[in-house]
Formats: structure tokens, sequence, C-alpha cells
């Protein structure tokens, strides 16, 4: 038998008083007695009524919830992004909705609109490698919905975002990697798409200059963070008649990718060939050959800021696009393993 949810209506009924009086009793308004607010609340435990969350959302015009876009859910990386988000948007009484774009514009826009159309009160995003364009973002602005753009951020103006700078830290890997006495480091970077601020190419870059040594550009490759193209970038660098006996990779996933097959091809992790890589994966520590470092990018806190970021522009009353861009730059650090 299907149970009935009790109304306001039902209570009012049975107690022969208006809904007006039984809506006051059950939020404690001045203005009802004691003893009907009693009479109310008592009768309202009984019949297990509930409030009529939508209703209270239409009238406050919130929904109390935030969407959050991620490449995907399968990296640490991002789950760790995703307690970030999680435990500052608790505090504030607020629910998150995730989707994941796994890296398709197409699929982040779908997922973007249907959080519209939910009517989230924000949006916080990591967008995809296939995202040249924020223009299904800035559609959001027509409906006074924020959007707040953290780790992987589009190379714009006039957003709010925040993101983990790499240059230093890739200089002072790149570095470490000469000091060990490597003189032929290459670099596996990503997309294009995603080397967004190339501070990873121009650390190392800097990273030769500071210590005299001529950049080979051929040490320079490229993958579309996949499996397979991670192997052809390494095949390639592998081939060389001078091989690199170091690799910088773009991050962790890249690194171990890296690893398994330079140990396909007979080579000692470390020995013949050492990595570093970004974004610090606790799971890599339990590996029998780890990079031997990793640039670490607090995407915990990464997280946590973007969605502070985002409540400050829900709670801040005033005009449309009157409030200030804020831009707000992590500091990355080297871990040594």
């Amino acid at each position: 038998m299907e149970h009935k949810v009790p109304t306001i209506k039902e209570i009012a009924k049975k107690l022969n008083i208006s809904v007006s009086t039984v809506s006051r009793a059950l939020h404690d308004h001045p203005s009802i007695g004691l003893r009907t607010k009693m009479q109310v609340q008592k009768l309202a435990a009984e019949m297990n009524y509930e409030p009529n969350q939508t209703a209270i959302q239409f009238k406050q015009g919130k929904t109390f919830t935030l969407g959050l876009i991620l490449p995907n859910l399968r990296e640490e990386y991002f789950s760790s992004a995703i307690s970030g988000v999680e435990d500052a948007a608790f505090k504030h009484n607020y629910n998150v909705l995730i989707g994941q774009s796994h890296d398709l514009v197409d699929r982040e826009r779908n997922i973007l609109e249907t959080m519209r159309k939910h009517r989230v009160d924000g949006v916080l995003v990591s967008i995809s490698k296939q995202t040249n364009s924020i223009a299904h973002f800035e559609q959001l602005d027509k409906y006074n919905i924020p959007v707040v753009f953290f780790d992987r951020v589009p190379d714009v103006p006039n957003i709010h975002s925040v993101w983990c700078s790499l240059y230093y830290s890739t200089i002072e890997a790149v570095t470490f990697l000469f000091k060990k006495g490597h003189r032929q480091v290459a670099y596996i970077q990503g997309p294009q798409s995603l080397n967004i601020k190339n501070e990873r190419l121009e650390g190392y870059i800097e990273a030769h200059k500071r210590e005299k040594i001529a950049v080979n550009e051929s040490l320079i490759v490229t993958t579309d963070l996949s499996k397979e193209g991670t192997e052809d970038a390494i095949e390639k660098l592998l081939s060389f008649k001078t091989r690199p006996t170091a690799i910088l990779a773009f991050n962790d996933h890249v690194a171990l990718d890296t690893i398994q097959y330079a140990k396909m091809k007979k080579l000692k992790i470390n020995k013949d060939i050492s990595v570093v890589s970004y974004a610090n994966w606790p799971i890599t520590s339990y590996l029998d050959s780890p990079p031997i470092a990793s640039v670490e990018q607090f995407p915990y806190e990464q997280g946590s800021r973007a969605t502070e970021l985002l409540f400050k522009l829900l709670n801040t009353k005033l005009p449309e696009g009157s409030f200030p861009y804020e831009n707000i730059v992590l500091k990355s650090e080297l871990v040594i393993h």
C-alpha cells in the first residue's frame, strides 16, 4: 500500500487551525503561543511530517546544491579534490552533484546543461583536455550561476580560478635530476589544451638555462594521456642513439605508464632511467620502482579553496558583473621519495 506523505493542511485540519498557524508553529514563530506550538509539533512528529524541501528551496531561491565537473574519478588526484569540495560544502550545509567529462568536451557541455536544469546554485570545474572554449560556462551568467575553475584552469581573462603554480617546482625537479648526474633529461608533456600556462615547459627550459645546459628539443615529446599515446612518446625517446637517462612526466599516470613500458624494455628504473612526475599520488609509494620524486599539487586544498571562493560569490550581494575576479594561486612542492 502506498504511503501518503503528510502535509501541513492535514495537520491544520486535525487541530482545526489555519495552515499559516501550523507553518508558524513549526518554525517557532514568536506570534504563536506555546500551547499551540507544542500541539502542532507533537502531531507533526506523530504523523512523521517532513518539510517539503522543494517548496522551501523555491521560496528561498536556492537548491543548496553545487555542481562539480571533473575529467574522471578513477584518479586518486581528483578523488582528493572531491573530498576538499565536499568537506567545504558540508560546512555550508550544501550537497554536491558530481559529473565526469571523461576528458570529452561534448560530455562536459551535456553535464553542465543537466546541472543548470537541476538549478545548481554554483559550479566548480576542472576542464577536459578537449576544452578550447569556455562559451558553455559563460552561458551560466544569464542564469546567475557563478563558476569557479580549479586545477585545470583555462588561460582566459575574467574568470574565478584556483590553481597550483608548477614553474618553480619544475625548475627544482629538473635541477634535482641534473645534480644526480643526468644531462639528457626528457620531458613528456600533455595535450596542448592542458599545457594551459605552460609552466612545466617553461620551468624545464629555465632549469637548463640556469645550469648552462642546452635544451635538446627532440627530448620534448607529447602524449594525449592515453596509455598508447604515452608508449608512443617513450618509444620515440628510447629510439635515439643517445637516449635520455631521466624523464620528467606530465603526471603520475603518465609516469606509471612510462615505468611499466621501460621495464618491459628491460630497463632498470632509477638506474638505467629515472622518472620524476607531478601529482604525488600516495599509491606510488607502494610500487617497487616508484618515481624518484614528484611535484605535490595539493588537490584537496585546491578543491576546498575553490569551494570557499564559490560560496563567497554566492553570498556577496553585488550587482551582476561587479564582483572582482579572483585568481588564487597555490605553491607546489617537490617531494623526494
